[in-house]
């Protein structure tokens, strides 16, 4: 009589693997993001700038107010915004690059491999570091720009030349300097998509937004009037003005314009990160 014998089977432990959900991916984008030095330091360096440079520039203005001419006061009650909010002229190169580096720092250390294959359709990725980084830089654009604004005003209240947030168009020019630093690092991004390289990207952002401008103003003056209203920088510096130029678009218009110039970025961005390789 033979004994017939069962081979024994070793069960092998399964992974529990979640979905890939957009909600996922953006947690995963927004603890990379927050891990990074030089998103802490980009993001200082913008406070630093929109708060800092707008103080600064109030203070001596104020010290300055009775020795300027009539014409110099006449000018800043044309645009009295233009001191307390000067910072955002430099700023938007700080959150611009950040905006880049968010997306090209994967691809210098390799990183964009890993993440690829943890979400395979590549679109989310774009999505959720868009997504991340507009709530973060707004979150940090606002508070700078109300913080200077209500300070840079205490300090030329001195000379009863301050203008309360109440005035029309200055919530729209306020709170405007923060959604444009918003849309700024989106484009920054959006660059940082279609470039893939951190130098490339930088570059690119800064001819576009700092070089443009004064290579147009060399053409005739008919020709510059007409193109410079729709150049990304004009377009998006009307919205925080108080009395935009003449010879510019309406405020919203303007920053219609600029947001569409991102969203096209950012769509090429996506249609180039399906068509390439990591």
């Amino acid at each position: 009589m033979s004994a017939t014998s069962t081979p024994a089977t070793t069960a092998k432990p399964r992974l529990a693997v979640g979905n890939v959900t957009q909600l996922r991916v953006a947690r995963s984008e927004w603890t990379k993001l927050r891990s990074l030095r030089s998103t802490r330091w980009a993001l200082f360096v913008t406070l630093l700038l929109t708060i800092g440079i707008g103080l600064l520039v109030a203070v001596v203005f104020e010290a300055r107010w009775p020795s300027l001419a009539l014409e110099d006061k006449f000018r800043y009650f044309l645009n009295p915004l233009r001191f307390p909010l000067a910072g955002i002229n430099l700023a938007q190169l700080s959150i611009g690059v950040l905006g880049v580096l968010v997306i090209t720092g994967e691809y210098t250390t390799g990183m964009i491999r890993s993440t690829f294959c943890a979400v395979p359709k590549r679109l989310p990725v774009l999505w959720a570091k868009a997504g991340v980084f507009a709530l973060v830089a707004f979150a940090v654009s606002l508070p700078a720009v109300l913080i200077v604004f209500f300070a840079s005003e205490a300090i030329l209240s001195s000379r009863h030349i301050q203008i309360a947030f109440s005035h029309p168009g200055v919530p729209r020019a306020v709170i405007g300097a923060a959604l444009f630093l918003t849309v700024m690092g989106l484009f920054g991004l959006g660059l940082g998509a279609i470039v893939r390289h951190t130098a490339g990207g930088i570059v690119t952002l800064v001819a576009i937004m700092f070089v443009l401008t004064p290579i147009v103003s060399l053409l005739p003056t008919s020709w510059a009037n007409a193109i410079n209203p729709y150049l990304p920088s004009e377009a998006a510096g009307v919205l925080w003005t108080i009395r935009p130029d003449s010879h510019t678009l309406s405020p919203w218009a303007g920053f219609g314009l600029f947001c569409g110039y991102t969203a096209l970025t950012l769509a090429i961005g996506a249609v180039l990160l399906r068509r390439r390789d990591t």
